[in-house]
Order: structure tokens, then C-alpha cells, then sequence
């Protein structure tokens, strides 16, 4: 009978045990309060810009061709260098020149000549008529000879003057500074000259300062007419702003330039308005035909919201942040957005100066719940990225 008793308990403490280890397994364990780092909207003033694609072209452009004719004598440029002006880049063979420029000096002594005997002749003349002793029609004949001595004069000093001019242009120089291309044409060959046929024989480009072209949209200008009439914008064009200039590859916008033209009437195949900005070229680093990033400025200086770009989340068809009250409970906010500065979003409505914004831990916070908060203040430095898209 002991030993009935004794599995009997022993059977009854198990299953007491097992009950009480299924009971303990059907009480929840406590949910963990999420840890999320918030921050406070940047507030800083800044200015919105507009990106549009261009292209570096040369300020100035010369067509280098020979004003006259001969045979090529000598190349006095590398391809592809920097020459100032005055530079010497060819010299077309001068003898036939300098022959022409002799056979002048000769004709205009031989003028000078018949002009002085011409001028004795009319001083004699006007005495012997004084005393009868020629005709009128003699004087009237010694007057028009030395006239005609005077004009003779005149044409061969002009004569002489060409030809002294041709032979200064067997010396091809820059008419400008910037960078040459190559030679066209080499040594020793016969070139045409001094009309609209004349040979090409290289080109030279200005280098700095260098402008770059860029073409604005019809619905961004109509958009700066609405914000000159709401007195956010001086001027639709603009003239005279800085811009803000980047190459291919670069972060920010290291360059500066100032727009100083825009066309004055839209292009109809494209709907866009052609304008250029001039930019300092010191260093020779920016060349004609190269691509850019101008950024334009669209608005004027304001004060802005800040907060980072991957703050935002989306909601259905609205854009909206992650918020937290002072009971430390998560919010969804819609807001209204504006540019992006470097990495920092401008939030335009729907956010306060003392809100704080979840930036980090987003996918821990579910709307309603409360979280564990800690401070993370936004890197203010990311708003020094230049440009504004």
C-alpha cells in the first residue's frame, strides 16, 4: 500500500509541474521600448537654385588667314600652345614684296620730281604773263600741269603706302592671346590671300576668362516671372547674379562665374532661353567644347527647415516624417517639400522649429508606440554643399 502511495504523489507533483511550465508559457513577456535618435530641423537661411546642363565655348575665336598671297617661309608656333598677341605664327616669303615696295619708293621720287619742275614751271609762267610776254592759255597749261604733278604725287604716296603694308603682312601674327591649333599648312607651300578665299591656315581661342552656354526651360523662366511678381526675384533674367559652376564627376559647385547674357527671345523648336555666364580660367583648366553643371539662382535668400533627405518617408501619395511629443510617442507628419541642399531637404510646411524628427531608427518606429529617445544633432556642415536641386 506505501508504495501505491508513493507513485500516486509522485504522479500528481508532475503534473502539477507540467500545468504550471504550460501556464508560465502562455504569459507574454513584456515588449521592449525601441530606441530611436531624433534631432530638431536645421534652421539656416539659404537661396534656391536651378541645375542646367552646359557647354564651355571660347570667348573669342579668330580664323587665322593670310592677307596676302605667296609661299610659306616658316612656322613660328608649336600646335596646340599658348601665343599672346603679336605674336609671329608665319612668315610668307617677303622678296616679292620688298620688289614691289622698291618699284614705289621709285615711282613716287620720279612723281616728286615732275611735281618740283612742274612748280617752276607755274612760277615762271605767272611772271612773263605779268609782262605780256606769253599767252593766258599757257598759264592756264603750266597751272594744270602742276596740278596733275600734285595728283601724281598723291597716288604714288598711296602706292608706296600699300605696298609697305603688304610687305608687313607677309608677317602673320596673333591678333589675339589664347591657345593656337595646329598648323594647317605646312612649310613651303603656296597660300591664297586677301579675300574671302584666302586659306585657312590655323585658329586661336581665347582661353580666360571662358563662358559657358547653358539653355533655361520655358516652365522654369515662367516660373521666375511669378517669382519677380511676388517680389521674391528681381528679374526674370536675372543679369549680373552669380552662378555656380561644376565639371562632370565633381562634388559642390567649386566655381564661381557671373551671368552676363540672355537671349532675348525663346528658341521655338526647343521652348528653351539660351544664356551664358563667363567664368575666370586662370589656371587654363576649362576648354572650349567641355560640359558643365550651371547652377542658376532661382530664389532669394530665406529661412528654411532643414532636415536630412533620408528622414523622409512616403505615405500612400504624400511624403511625411517621423515624429516624437513630448510623451516620447511616435507621430506621422505630412509635410510639403522644397530643395535639396547638399544631403539637407527644405521642409516648407507642415514642421515646427522645436519638433524632433526621428533621423535615424526609422524602421523601429511604428506610429503610435512609444520609444526610447535619444539626441542626434544634424551635421550642419552637409548645407555647405553647393547647388540646390
Amino acid at each position: 500500500m506505501l508504495t501505491i502511495r508513493n507513485t500516486s504523489r509522485f504522479a500528481l507533483t508532475a503534473i502539477a509541474l507540467t500545468v504550471l511550465a504550460a501556464c508560465k508559457e502562455d504569459i507574454p513577456a513584456p515588449t521592449a521600448v525601441q530606441t530611436v535618435f531624433v534631432s530638431p530641423p536645421i534652421q539656416r537661411e539659404v537661396t534656391g537654385r536651378d541645375g542646367f546642363s552646359g557647354r564651355f565655348e571660347a570667348t573669342d575665336a579668330v580664323d587665322i588667314r593670310a592677307r596676302v598671297g605667296g609661299y610659306i617661309e616658316q612656322i613660328a608656333f608649336r600646335d596646340g600652345a599658348f601665343v599672346k598677341k603679336g605674336d609671329l605664327l608665319f612668315l610668307i616669303d617677303p622678296r616679292p614684296y620688298q620688289a614691289a615696295l622698291t618699284q614705289s619708293e621709285g615711282r613716287l621720287a620720279d612723281a616728286r620730281s615732275q611735281l618740283q619742275l612742274a612748280d617752276i614751271e607755274l612760277v615762271r609762267a605767272k611772271r612773263l604773263i605779268s609782262s605780256g610776254a606769253i599767252a593766258t592759255s599757257i598759264l592756264d597749261q603750266r597751272t594744270q600741269e602742276q596740278q596733275a604733278a600734285q595728283a601724281a604725287v598723291m597716288s604714288a604716296t598711296g602706292a608706296l603706302a600699300r605696298a609697305k603694308l603688304d610687305l608687313s603682312f607677309t608677317e602673320i601674327r596673333a591678333p589675339m592671346s589664347g591657345r593656337i591649333s595646329r598648323k594647317l599648312v605646312s612649310q613651303g607651300n603656296l597660300i591664297a590671300g586677301g579675300d574671302a578665299s584666302a586659306t585657312l591656315l590655323t585658329t586661336i581661342v581665347s582661353i580666360d576668362p571662358i563662358d559657358i552656354y547653358f539653355d533655361i526651360d520655358e516652365e522654369t523662366y515662367l516660373r521666375y516671372g511669378r517669382l519677380v511678381a511676388d517680389g521674391k526675384r528681381e528679374s526674370a533674367d536675372n543679369l549680373g547674379s552669380e552662378v555656380r559652376i561644376s565639371l562632370p564627376g565633381e562634388t559642390g559647385a567649386p566655381r564661381l562665374g557671373k551671368l552676363d547674357f540672355i537671349e532675348n527671345r525663346l528658341d521655338r523648336s526647343t521652348g528653351t532661353l539660351r544664356g551664358r555666364a563667363r567664368v575666370a580660367n586662370n589656371e587654363h583648366s576649362l576648354n572650349p567644347g567641355q560640359f558643365g553643371r550651371v547652377e542658376l539662382i532661382s530664389e532669394a535668400p530665406h529661412q528654411a527647415l532643414l532636415v536630412p533627405d533620408s528622414a523622409l518617408s512616403s505615405d500612400a501619395t504624400r511624403r511625411v516624417l517621423n515624429v516624437v511629443d513630448t510623451q516620447d510617442t511616435v507621430h506621422v507628419r505630412p509635410v510639403k517639400l522644397g530643395r535639396l541642399f547638399g544631403t539637407l531637404r527644405e521642409v516648407t510646411e507642415g514642421l515646427e522649429a522645436g519638433d524632433r524628427v526621428i533621423v535615424s531608427g526609422l524602421q523601429r518606429a511604428q506610429a503610435g508606440e512609444k520609444v526610447a529617445v535619444q539626441l542626434k544633432p544634424i551635421d550642419e556642415g552637409l548645407t555647405s554643399v553647393a547647388g540646390a536641386q
